[in-house]
């Protein structure tokens, strides 16, 4: 019935977070603030993209009736540098992504749901020319790598656009975007010659496309999404339940509009999971509920174009995006939007940021091209396609792309600068990205990165540009003011956060060092995206003290660049770490060193041994904090857990000597003293944890610990032990899914479920309930054969894993298959 008024609606979600990797390394180090996750793609993918793979219908009790993907029923696009990291952090919830634009592709008449992304989320209005151009040829050929097919549509980043920009899509080939609704000015019906103004009684109509004729001759279809309804999905409650959204997206039609409507919105694809938790089930059980009573088909952009072409043409506001009612000034100039959480802030700052990146981008660029042309045919061309070294970065394929642009078969030293002008233009796009400039305070850690790009933009440079570049960009950035006064202004930022933590090839050699303390390396170790090579190495291990010694090779993957050097490092007692480093002249050097060295070390010569670093390699003053964050952090706590066993035995002690006083305390109706409480939580929510990760639970132990926390009250340490027992569980569920034989696996995960339920600790079992789901679907229908047929074994089985279902709160007349 719905299908005959022509009833459409399509959810756009814009899947995105800020480039958070380390340039130096390109890799993201740990982050403090997504704990217990270690750090914030891997949290939102925790909260969001993972739970919009698999998200839940439920039943009305609450149990779950099966588990969907909300991509493949959405219109959706992710940024190429998340889509980068999550194919090598998240490669489950890559596939997943790619799977469902494929399902899509199956269910909308080949039309898929996903769409392309402007490479680095620049704000296009304020880039150049050129830098539009290799913005949508990077994103366009980002995703057809990912998504094996031609995108037909494009996100513009914030949809901050001007004629330009859908220029440079139009030009590749690009067929539609999407806007905000007040971004369009005027609109008429093709045929007539009368513009109606985007405004009052004739604001234009979110529910149909549009055609935008563009100067060059080319045009390009435009959607405007629903804006009153976007804003309350993103900023109200909507997502609070699925009922709820159902109507306020049922309540975008009108039986006023003639002809085919297309309900459409569109907002940040993390409000479903992350900004509003649960969001996603929200929305799946809306497309479960809508298409169940066939109010309206659920459809994406592509389908509906292809279906119903647009019979209006468009003019659109230039300048103008979807976050900031000033245009794109939020990204150029202190123009009111902020977030509206510290009063009394500016953001005058952003003015001369851009300004000083634009100086910067335009030495550089200018650099690049004079120098390009000594080795490229053509220096912007071989930008606009080195995109396909980003993707594939093995040598056989950086090779070929050096072949094909080179203007002549280049030396081993000229690649390396050739690599090194291309990764130049690839940071000083990446210093763009629009995050730097969206929010409050310069020292800001989105802004503190894309300054750290400018950074690694001029590291690269050395040696080989004018100087004064970096003065000069400095001088510009010390009129960026920050709004705390103890970090003053963009050149200390710079000076602070950039100059001190870059990185060279000494720094990862020095790295190597200390961590072979602690590491096994072979002969080729890779240390993120360098790669070191041993050519000698020595290490002796004491209590008292340890020393490595050795000759390294070290090589950027990235640029071909490459130093050898020798260097010492010793561990004195527990935690005084020293050494050095030097660029390694001839192995005569080294051995001399030593030769020395190792005799004042056998005899324990500490003071000797110092001195004899100090004479060979200039200096012991490199320690532990040179380490890259990680293996810092890694060393560090295997440090500390060793002394913190001496002080969990001490707590368990405690404990156990005065368990029985404060059970008599408790009898006699008394409160138990603070301070057993203060000793009893950790030792106790250790004790669970090594209790129920033991590979035989002893069920009596456990449950005397339970009936403790229970009795005494006692918090459990959340999120780590959450953690702790949420990964655990995955594990064994993992290990019962690729053995389904293994009776013990099932019994013992039941056995942890019953457990847990005694214990006030709420453990996520998102990713067991979907191992389960899987085998339910795969498995299960075996072993219920197979117990039709008298096998003996089956009938336990298929009874275990009913129980086990039922304890992960599955409806299981749902997922089952039924005789």
């Amino acid at each position: 019935m719905e299908q005959e008024k022509q009833r459409y609606l399509c959810v756009h979600g814009h899947f995105y977070q800020p480039p958070r990797e380390n340039p130096w390394l390109e890799s993201i180090e740990v982050q403090d603030s997504a704990h217990p996750y270690h750090d914030w793609n891997e949290r939102i993918t925790a909260e969001s993209y993972a739970p919009n793979a698999a998200s839940r219908i439920q039943d009305g009790e609450g149990r779950l009736v099966d588990i969907v993907s909300n991509y493949a029923k959405m219109s959706f696009n992710f940024g190429p540098t998340v889509l980068s990291w999550m194919a090598g952090c998240q490669p489950e919830v890559y596939r997943a992504i790619l799977d469902a634009d494929q399902t899509s592709i199956k269910w909308r008449g080949g039309h898929g749901a996903a769409l392309a992304q402007v490479y680095n989320h620049i704000i296009m209005p304020l880039a150049s020319s050129r830098d539009k151009r290799t913005q949508v040829i990077w994103g366009l050929k980002d995703f057809v790598s990912r998504y094996q097919r031609f995108p037909e549509a494009m996100w513009l980043a914030e949809t901050a656009v001007d004629i330009e920009s859908l220029e440079c899509l139009a030009e590749q080939g690009i067929k539609y975007t999407i806007l905000a609704p007040h971004q369009a000015r005027q609109y008429r019906q093709m045929g007539s010659e009368e513009w109606l103004e985007n405004a009052g009684e004739t604001a234009i109509d979110p529910t149909r496309a549009y055609l935008c004729h563009l100067p060059s001759g080319r045009s390009i279809s435009l959607f405007f999404y629903d804006g009153p309804i976007s804003q309350a999905l993103a900023f109200e409650n909507l997502l609070s339940s699925g009922d709820l959204l159902t109507g306020r997206l049922l309540g975008g039609f009108s039986d006023l509009r003639e002809g085919p409507q297309l309900v459409n919105i569109a907002t940040d694809g993390e409000t479903y999971g992350h900004h509003q938790k649960f969001g996603d089930m929200a929305l799946a059980a809306a497309f479960h509920h809508i298409e169940l009573a066939n109010e309206a088909r659920i459809t994406n952009y592509g389908e509906f174009l292809a279906a119903f072409p647009a019979a209006y043409e468009v003019r659109i506001r230039e300048r103008t995006s979807w976050s900031c009612a000033h245009g794109v000034e939020r990204w150029n100039s202190d123009c009111g939007c902020n977030s509206g959480g510290f009063p009394g802030w500016n953001q005058a700052w952003r003015g001369p940021l851009r300004a000083a990146l634009d100086w910067l981008r335009d030495r550089l660029a200018h650099f690049y091209e004079r120098k390009g042309k000594e080795y490229l045919k053509d220096p912007w061309l071989a930008r606009d396609d080195y995109i396909e070294v980003i993707l594939d970065r093995s040598p056989e394929n950086v090779d070929a792309f050096l072949e094909r642009h080179a203007t002549h078969k280049l030396s081993e030293p000229e690649i390396v600068t050739v690599l090194k002008l291309l990764e130049l233009q690839r940071h000083t796009l990446l210093m763009y990205t629009s995050c730097g400039w969206f929010f409050d305070e310069l020292s800001g850690v989105e802004t503190v990165q894309v300054i750290h790009y400018a950074g690694r933009a001029l590291q690269l440079a050395e040696g080989m540009i004018e100087k004064g570049v970096e003065e000069g960009f400095q001088e510009r950035l010390a009129a960026a003011k920050c709004n705390y006064a103890e970090f003053r202004d963009g050149a200390y930022l710079y000076e602070k956060f950039v100059l001190r933590t870059r990185v060279d090839l000494s720094n990862v050699g020095i790295h190597y060092a200390f961590s072979s303390l602690f590491e096994n390396y072979g002969d080729v170790t890779d240390i993120f995206s360098y790669r070191v090579e041993k050519l000698d190495y020595t290490r002796f291990l004491a209590d008292e003290a340890s020393i490595a010694m050795g000759r390294v090779r070290v090589t950027s993957n990235i640029t071909r660049d490459h130093g050898s050097f020798f260097f010492c490092v010793v561990r004195i007692g527990n935690h005084d770490f020293k050494g050095g480093i030097a660029v390694e002249a001839d192995a005569v050097h080294y051995a001399e060193m030593k030769e020395e060295i190792l005799p004042a070390y056998d005899r324990g010569l500490y003071t000797d041994l110092i001195e004899l670093i100090d004479k060979h390699l200039g200096s012991h003053d490199a320690s532990l904090a040179d380490l890259f964050t990680d293996e810092k952090r890694k060393i560090l706590n295997e440090i500390i857990n060793q002394n913190l066993q001496e002080f969990g035995t001490s707590y368990e002690e405690l404990f156990e000597k005065n368990r029985p006083l404060m059970a008599y305390i408790q009898e006699t109706g008394l409160p138990v003293p603070k301070q057993f409480l203060v000793v009893a939580q950790p030792a106790l929510n250790a004790a669970l944890i090594k209790k129920l990760t033991e590979e035989e639970i002893d069920l009596d132990a456990a449950q005397r610990i339970i009936g403790h926390i229970k009795s005494w009250k006692i918090g459990m340490e959340l999120p780590d032990t959450e953690f702790a027992m949420r990964h655990h569980l995955e594990a064994q569920m993992r290990a019962f899914a690729e053995d389904p034989e293994d009776r013990k696996r099932l019994d013992r995960l039941i056995t942890l479920l019953n457990l847990l339920r005694e214990v006030p600790l709420d453990v996520i079992l998102w990713q067991v309930q979907n191992d389960y789901y899987e085998m339910a679907k795969k498995v299960y229908p075996d072993f219920a054969a197979r117990a039709k047929r008298g096998d003996e074994e089956a009938p336990a089985w298929v009874t275990g894993f009913r129980q086990l279902g039922q304890m992960l709160n599955f409806n299981l007349d749902s997922v089952l298959p039924q005789d």
